[in-house]
């Protein structure tokens, strides 16, 4: 059977013939994607690791589409705190 357009996306990025649901792999990524809901969770993460870069930051967007307007104190400092990277 033939691969959908996101297997054949994903087993180029891999660097596979092919792909199928459930695999596992590794690709080399285009751009990654945090929010204001996602991205405070994976900086404290990383601040426990004590990293202080991510791979590449030209590849990195942070977008705040969740909490913009801040509508309490919680997620302006959600907010804030992916405001404040400076990887």
């Amino acid at each position: 059977m033939g691969m959908t357009m996101t297997q054949k996306i994903l087993a180029a990025h891999a660097g596979l013939d092919h792909v199928e649901a459930g695999q596992l792999i590794e690709a080399d990524l285009d751009l990654v994607l945090g929010n204001d809901i996602t991205s405070p969770v994976a900086i404290h993460e990383m601040d426990k690791m004590k990293v202080n870069s991510v791979f590449n930051k030209e590849k990195i967007a942070l977008v705040m589409d969740h909490f913009i307007p801040n509508k309490d104190i919680k997620s302006a400092e959600h907010c804030k705190c992916v405001w404040q990277q400076e990887w």
